[in-house]
């Protein structure tokens, strides 16, 4: 009888994570690795033209996409987790390069088949299905309660001059589907504002990398005489600390990672809602009014609570099964 094969921690096995350099989409890998338990390094993919453009099955030499510091080479890593359209076509050619050692999983949807990969994790507002394919109700990410506990104990100290309720705010900015337009942001700080004095409110701000400095200095101009902190981006990012002390949470409707996100803490989410968005945004955000989780932003603060998504955590689960069975 052969002897059994050694246990192997999940700890020690080493792990890519495939950017293409958009947070959101890193924020899902890393999240996931982390929820697993691997120690994870980001290789970053940065095709030139013409291949930007093309669809992965017509990508030549797709290891040589990789930035200069990242290369894509062996020794390939246990487990790659891939997130971004242009990160497909060198996912699949590292597995094919392993002879399939190595352990491929793509978050969203890939538009190739899943079989190219061991694992996909789609949201369940896309129409993707498959035996290996798990289902999500947002965004994965690295939102876990001693994170924000711990964000938040540092960041306490510069919110202490804000009076209670705290409510934080999350704002995109434009994409192809939808525009957070000056007046878009202008109409959005003119509810705060009233928030802020109809219920004595403190507020902070975190723009995104999409926010643009001409919306950031409209949310400063219309706070400014209130008490509120709208972040400058300079220091540290408090994102996780703002979501670790808030009392509610008011989120554009344009980014489904930083909704996930703030439905992970278990608070009141209000949707800020935008013009556009297609079909897959809309049943998103259908699919969470329709649990209690989130509610339109309208101007009045309530209280009500829900089961926190856990999709990140969940699906970690699933794949240490998954990983357990292929090293048993």
């Amino acid at each position: 009888m052969a002897a059994p094969r050694p246990r192997v921690e999940l700890s020690a096995l080493s792990c890519w994570v495939v950017s293409v350099e958009y947070a959101g989409m890193e924020n899902q890998c890393v999240g996931l690795a982390e929820a697993i338990g691997l120690r994870w390094i980001v290789k970053h993919v940065r095709p030139t033209a013409p291949w930007k453009y093309l669809p992965p099955r017509f990508w030549w030499r797709p290891l040589e996409t990789s930035s200069p510091a990242d290369r894509f080479q062996p020794p390939w890593p246990d487990v790659l987790i891939a997130s971004g359209w242009r990160s497909v076509a060198a996912a699949m050619a590292v597995r094919r390069a392993s002879g399939g050692k190595t352990f491929t999983i793509y978050i969203q949807n890939p538009h190739v088949h899943p079989r190219r990969f061991d694992i996909v994790i789609a949201p369940q507002h896309d129409a993707l299905r498959g035996d290996n394919v798990l289902l999500t109700a947002g965004a994965l990410h690295r939102v876990v309660p001693a994170r924000l506990a711990e964000a938040g104990r540092r960041l306490a100290p510069a919110l202490a001059h804000l009076p209670r309720p705290l409510v934080a705010v999350l704002v995109g900015g434009s994409n192809q589907r939808q525009e957070v337009s000056p007046a878009v942001i202008g109409d959005l700080a003119d509810k705060l504002a009233a928030l802020s004095r109809g219920y004595g409110a403190g507020i902070v701000v975190t723009p995104s990398r999409r926010t643009g400095a001409a919306n950031e200095r409209i949310l400063q101009e219309r706070l400014r005489d209130l008490p509120a902190v709208v972040w400058d981006g300079q220091g540290e990012n408090p994102y996780f600390g703002y979501l670790g002390l808030a009392d509610a949470i008011v989120v554009t409707a344009d980014s489904v990672s930083m909704v996930s996100e703030a439905c992970a803490t278990g608070k009141p989410v209000y949707i800020y809602e935008l013009e556009g968005g297609g079909r897959r945004l809309r049943r998103f955000h259908e699919s969470l009014r329709a649990a209690g989780i989130t509610r339109p932003f309208a101007g009045v603060l309530e209280h009500w609570s829900y089961p926190p998504l856990d999709d990140t955590a969940r699906v970690a689960a699933t794949i240490r099964e998954r990983l357990a069975l292929r090293l048993s």
